[in-house]
């Protein structure tokens, strides 16, 4: 089972989109996902199509050790599971402070389910705090989404930092997976210029795919479906096939195009 948090602690790059498509496509070619949705405003539940407020048991329960994950997923129209959140998940920054292996919580409950999933997805809060951190230690990989932008850059420093500390400490075998750029606009000086600026840094973590502006992608959540199930024929759907192809290919996994 490979994990991957897709974290940045900046708001508003297509973070949740990037892991709600991610979990979409990537069960669309075959593989067995689990979707973690670990932000309290519960975005990437609802964009799975699922009611926040009509269920019982969460991702906070989860993290508090009163059921298990197999207790708490629910299956989606995309074929994928979400294991989700609502605004419960609040309170659990607070409640895990004083909680034995604090940071291991998320760690410790996908143990139990490692022989369901090919893959999980995590999809972090916009914060470097106690949630972050359970992902981040539950991970193998990070896949970092990010817009192509002056604030952008500073904010990767501060992730690349935290991502330092917690394998330092907590999980030495973190890696970046990917930098995914979102949001991209290839008319703009600014969008090529700090895309090259991030390809510079990093290399061959930037990915060949870039996820465009698309209006398609951000109408999708309203209806409750991944941009793939909204319209297949988008270009922003287009781009989340390629991106999950890129990863697979990255990740060994030989692939059959369904028609």
């Amino acid at each position: 089972m490979k994990v991957f948090a897709v974290a940045n602690q900046k708001g508003g790059v297509g973070k949740t989109s990037v892991a709600v498509n991610l979990s979409a496509t990537l069960a669309h070619y075959g593989q067995s996902v689990l979707l973690v949705d670990l932000d309290p405003q519960g975005n990437a539940t609802t964009g799975s199509g699922v009611d926040k407020n009509g269920v019982e048991n969460t991702v906070y329960g989860v993290l508090l050790g009163e059921y298990a994950v197999a207790n708490a997923r629910i299956r989606t129209e995309s074929g994928f599971d979400v294991l989700p959140a609502n605004r419960e998940l609040a309170g659990a920054e607070i409640e895990l402070i004083n909680i034995e292996r604090r940071e291991f919580r998320l760690k410790d409950a996908l143990a139990h389910v490692d022989s369901d999933y090919a893959f999980v997805v995590i999809d972090c809060p916009p914060a470097l705090n106690m949630l972050t951190v359970n992902a981040l230690t539950a991970a193998n990989a990070v896949i970092i989404p990010m817009q192509c932008e002056y604030y952008a850059l500073e904010g990767l420093s501060d992730l690349v930092g935290t991502l330092r500390k917690v394998k330092a400490n907590l999980n030495p075998s973190i890696e970046i997976e990917a930098l995914v750029r979102t949001m991209y606009d290839p008319r703009s000086s600014l969008t090529t210029q700090v895309s090259d600026e991030i390809k510079s840094h990093f290399g061959d973590k930037v990915f060949d795919t870039v996820i465009p502006r698309n209006i398609r992608i951000a109408e999708a959540p309203s209806y409750g479906k991944p941009v793939i199930l909204h319209d297949a024929a988008s270009k922003g759907a287009a781009a989340h096939f390629a991106f999950a192809r890129e990863l697979l290919a990255r990740e060994g996994i030989a692939i059959k195009e369904k028609v």
